[in-house]
């Protein structure tokens, strides 16, 4: 077995602890916060819907190109995730402004906003930042919410695949960034180029 194979055999051993620690851990109740949606005023506990966990997905908002690069990579899982849980994202954008880059990314989670409410800063996925990009998993019992436990997102991490793709060609965060849309203007443009947004 090479250097390589061993990293990984270690690796995927340590997930495993990770994974029962997680599941041992104590959840912490929280309170019922409110949010907003393009229907109006909802809360956490709305999210739930008949599911009994809920994942909430942190992310910054449509000005942030690494949250839009988790987001579309997370929306492959919306499906499978929701045959059994029910999942959200939220950000401070407002319902609007989310219902928009949704449409524009082919994104197929609920979306919920949190601005206004005391959501972000209390329920942080790193601690002393309130707008920090993540994930929390709830669950609810009857009409109590339990955190259970949560994770933030960055690069290298285990939440977007594209970190170890780029890592098999020796690249990372800082040789690669992630775009809103990759599409360049030729020098040439066969139809003249006229009325082109870049």
């Amino acid at each position: 077995m090479n250097e390589i194979e061993k990293l990984e055999k270690q690796i995927f051993e340590l997930k495993k602890q990770l994974r029962d620690l997680r599941a041992s851990s104590e959840p912490q109740r929280i309170q019922n916060y409110a949010l907003r949606d393009l229907s109006g005023e909802l809360s956490l506990l709305d999210l739930f819907g008949e599911k009994s966990i809920l994942f909430v997905i942190h992310n910054m908002g449509q000005g942030c190109r690494y949250c839009t690069l988790w987001a579309d990579g997370l929306n492959g899982f919306v499906p499978h995730l929701e045959d059994k849980f029910a999942l959200a994202m939220v950000s401070k954008d407002s319902p609007d402004e989310q219902r928009r880059m949704a449409n524009a990314r082919g994104w197929r989670f609920r979306m919920a906003s949190h601005a206004g409410s005391s959501y972000a800063q209390e329920q942080t996925v790193c601690p002393g930042e309130d707008n920090y990009p993540g994930i929390v998993c709830y669950r609810r019992d009857g009409e109590r919410i339990f955190r259970m436990n949560a994770a933030s997102f960055g690069p290298g991490d285990d939440y977007c695949s594209m970190w170890s793709i780029l890592a098999l060609a020796g690249h990372d965060e800082s040789s690669w960034t992630p775009q809103y849309s990759y599409w360049k203007r030729p020098s040439t443009m066969d139809d003249g180029g006229l009325n082109l947004d870049d």
